[in-house]
């Protein structure tokens, strides 16, 4: 029977970098997969690119149970921790917008750069291997395979969440630590396409494909990027990042052009003649098809000479105060993360090992710390793995 230090459940962000962290403290690592190539989630990343981390990350930027857990992790490897592993590794990187990072290249640079540090460190990999079951040793753990079983001292489990199923995402993490007593919070789809029910399918249907900048507000949290309206609801950076925060029967509140006075334009228009119509107005600042259904809504027909403030100022609020009630989300199957995990409150923020049960670790996105769009839960990953790292 093969034996090991360490064995690690998932060869993404967070195992991979687990793995480097505790080969080079001269632990005996085997990294383990079922896919056939390490760093799924990594490749396929931000168009290709992977947006491996965000300047502005921080403990504000996540959502969990409890939001003093991640801070122990981030800010002792940080967001310029691995900005400078990247550079050292020769990799070219550029910022977009709100401080996301992509690599210039592809992202398999950042995979390439991760499996190179695990060869240096002495860590075996293993992939293309099914898990079978896992049993509790009096000095380990002795982990069952496909391939035969393997003894270890401690294991960490990084097999992430239930987000993307067709690359073989599972709850693997999440009856793990149930068979161990831990406790696992309500999991759901997040940073995830919103969907309406068919009649509001219906009337929207002329937007699909249209994109616009837009500030969308629900319970408490709101985000100002663009949204695109799709045939089965909408989507975007600013509705993915509201999806976190939206629950079923909830309404969310769109602003489109959140930083123009749209009935000031409405009512300058009017002093100016109002020869034209409030939708032709509102096509200068909006897509066309959009600004025709805010109209239609309203009612607001004819000339805008002829239209009072009362309808002047229904017309901007049906824009910029828009109360919308998606049924659902687009699951898993669209989902970037999963929002829950494993409880924190049965993990020591420090080392991410189980509080009652020894040298057994949870990780990166299995974890009930869910970060924003914008490299925020590829920076989790590292940080959670790199903590991990130091203790295994």
């Amino acid at each position: 029977m093969q034996r090991y230090d360490v064995v690690i459940l998932g060869a993404g962000a967070a195992g991979m970098m687990c793995a480097i962290e505790a080969g080079r403290r001269g632990r005996k690592v085997l990294i383990i997969d079922h896919a056939r190539a390490p760093g799924e989630k990594i490749r396929i990343s931000g168009g290709g690119r992977c947006n491996f981390t965000n300047l502005h990350a921080a403990p504000g930027n996540f959502l969990s149970a409890n939001p003093h857990f991640c801070k122990s992790a981030l800010g002792r490897y940080t967001q310029y921790d691995f900005i400078d592993l990247v550079a050292r590794s020769g990799i070219a990187y550029h910022e977009k917008t709100l401080g996301q990072l992509f690599c210039d290249g592809s992202s398999r640079q950042i995979i390439d750069m991760l499996t190179g540090l695990m060869r240096d460190a002495g860590v075996d990999l293993s992939l293309g291997v099914t898990f079978e079951g896992v049993t509790r040793e009096d000095d380990g753990f002795t982990i069952r395979f496909a391939t035969g079983p393997v003894r270890c001292s401690a294991l960490v489990v990084a097999t992430g969440g239930k987000s993307i199923p067709k690359m073989g995402a599972t709850g693997l993490a999440y009856r793990i630590a149930e068979q161990f007593g831990l406790a696992v919070t309500q999991t759901r789809p997040a940073l995830v396409p919103l969907t309406f029910d068919e009649k509001l399918r219906k009337r929207l249907k002329p937007l699909s494909g249209v994109s616009v900048d837009a500030a969308v507000r629900c319970n408490g949290a709101a985000f100002n990027e663009a949204m695109l309206f799709t045939h089965r609801g909408i989507s975007g950076p600013s509705v993915l990042q509201i999806s976190s925060y939206w629950r079923e029967g909830d309404e969310i509140t769109l602003s489109l052009l959140p930083d123009r006075d749209l009935f000031s334009v409405l009512r300058d228009a009017r002093g100016q003649g109002g020869r034209q119509t409030p939708h032709t107005i509102l096509s200068a600042h909006l897509p066309k098809r959009l600004a025709q259904i805010i109209c239609e809504g309203v009612g607001a027909a004819g000339r805008i000479a002829d239209m009072n403030d009362a309808l002047l100022r229904r017309i901007a609020d049906a824009a910029q105060d828009w109360q919308i009630k998606p049924t659902g989300s687009e699951g898993y199957r669209t989902a970037e993360v999963t929002l829950g995990g494993v409880d924190t409150a049965g993990l020591n923020s420090r080392t991410m090992e189980a509080k009652a049960v020894s040298s057994l670790f949870f990780i990166g996105e299995a974890v009930d710390v869910t970060g924003w769009l914008g490299g925020y839960n590829f920076q989790w990953a590292w940080s959670s793995g790199w903590a991990a790292g130091q203790f295994v």
